[in-house]
């Protein structure tokens, strides 16, 4: 029996094990690919190989010294970090009136604030274009900055309104009795303890803004304004019926590293910001 239960223990491991492999290689593989076909130049582009059998930095010299793209990542790095910003300014004072002022209504506005999140892009395209036209931002990097924080907000204000709630009430009362203002217990009280959150936060709304596509491609009319999504989709090669995917993988992996990177130097700051909450004592 007891050998019975040993094999059965041992069977139950190997299994978890090789799904956990069979999971990472599906999601990895294809960042590994696009590598591989980076460092690929003329006729080997063609052909289908798992493993180096070239290297070649030609593709990457072609993106950076040619074209617009290195502008375009300037631009997404821009409209990403005023995005984070924004986000996290609006959403750390909101968080702190719907989890500390008592007011009526306060749940149906969290509510409201997190439905916004359901809608489609696609669905407020049309009204969200005749608002940044209005306002003289099309074309204009405020005008994606405007667009991805009203998407960015529910999320920060929602995960930043519950990480606040489990902060105790006792350090806010004793900054009251000490003449602190609002502000100041924001600032110089929450903050510091509500770096997990921010850090998780503000990193998936750098990503949510960094990968962003179709707010890019219909505000946006120039090189100079396009950020890198845009700029990698209409990449084109020496004649229309060319395709140049090296020049694509280059440019998918310049912009891709970066923010494999972020992830793993805050990976852990990840996970206690997203699990903020779940567990009450």
């Amino acid at each position: 029996m007891d050998a019975t239960a040993q094999i059965w223990t041992y069977t139950k491991k190997t299994a978890f094990y090789l799904l956990v492999i069979a999971i990472v290689v599906i999601a990895v593989f294809p960042f590994y690919y696009a590598i591989l076909t980076s460092f690929k130049s003329g006729t080997d582009l063609f052909r289908v190989t798992y493993w180096p059998t070239s290297f070649s930095l030609a593709n990457y010299a072609s993106v950076l010294t040619t074209g617009s793209f290195p502008q375009n990542l300037l631009n997404s790095i821009i409209v990403s970090t005023a995005v984070v910003v924004l986000a996290l300014l609006l959403a750390i004072t909101a968080a702190f009136a719907l989890a500390r002022v008592r007011f009526r209504g306060r749940g149906l506005l969290l509510l409201t604030i997190l439905s916004v999140s359901m809608f489609p892009q696609i669905a407020v395209l049309a009204g969200l274009f005749e608002v940044i036209r209005f306002f003289g931002l099309f074309n204009t990097l405020w005008g994606l900055i405007f667009s991805y924080t009203i998407f960015t907000l529910p999320f920060t204000v929602w995960v930043l309104t519950t990480f606040m709630r489990d902060l105790p009430i006792e350090i806010e009362e004793a900054a009251i009795v000490d003449g602190a203002t609002p502000w100041v217990i924001i600032t110089r009280v929450f903050m510091p303890l509500m770096w997990p959150a921010l850090v998780t936060t503000g990193l998936l709304a750098f990503i949510a803004a960094w990968n962003e596509f179709l707010f890019a491609l219909t505000f946006t009319s120039s090189n100079a304004t396009r950020t890198v999504p845009v700029a990698i989709a209409l990449l084109s090669g020496g004649s229309q019926y060319e395709i140049p995917w090296g020049n694509i993988m280059a440019a998918s992996v310049i912009v891709t590293v970066p923010l494999v990177v972020l992830v793993l130097i805050f990976q852990r700051k990840i996970i206690s910001g997203l699990t903020a909450g779940g567990v009450k004592g």
